[in-house]
């Protein structure tokens, strides 16, 4: 059984830091693009980032390039989502998703998905 476990969430202020994680079990990890999404109040979910299975490629929405870093540890299962300089509009529910073919940006092309850590930013 395939479990996606995120952590790392919490309440932080305006310019403040976080970071994700998420635990990933039951598949072969190394072979998974892993990426982050997000649901925002009132919004739809969203692509955050996105990093290959080797880790040697990565991709971000252009709201967070600069300020948040995926990596990965294939070692460890886990895939992180360094997040710095938070703004209020970074407030959000964040999902990983795994994904067997190649690294993207569309939720559809996500075979599992994590149940989600809460980001609350203060101004």
């Amino acid at each position: 059984q395939v479990r996606l476990v995120e952590s790392g969430g919490g309440l932080v202020q305006a310019g403040g830091s976080l970071r994700l994680s998420c635990a990933a079990s039951g598949l072969p990890f190394s072979r998974y693009a892993m990426g982050w999404f997000r649901r925002a109040p009132g919004k739809e979910r969203g692509f955050v980032a996105v990093i290959s299975g080797s880790g040697s490629v990565t991709d971000y929405a252009g709201s967070v390039k600069g300020r948040f870093t995926i990596s990965r540890d294939n070692a460890k299962n886990t895939v992180y989502l360094q997040m710095n300089n938070l703004k209020p509009e970074d407030t959000a529910v964040y999902y990983c998703a795994a994904n067997l073919l190649v690294p993207t940006a569309s939720m559809n092309e996500y075979d599992y998905w994590g149940q989600g850590t809460q980001v609350t930013v203060s101004s």
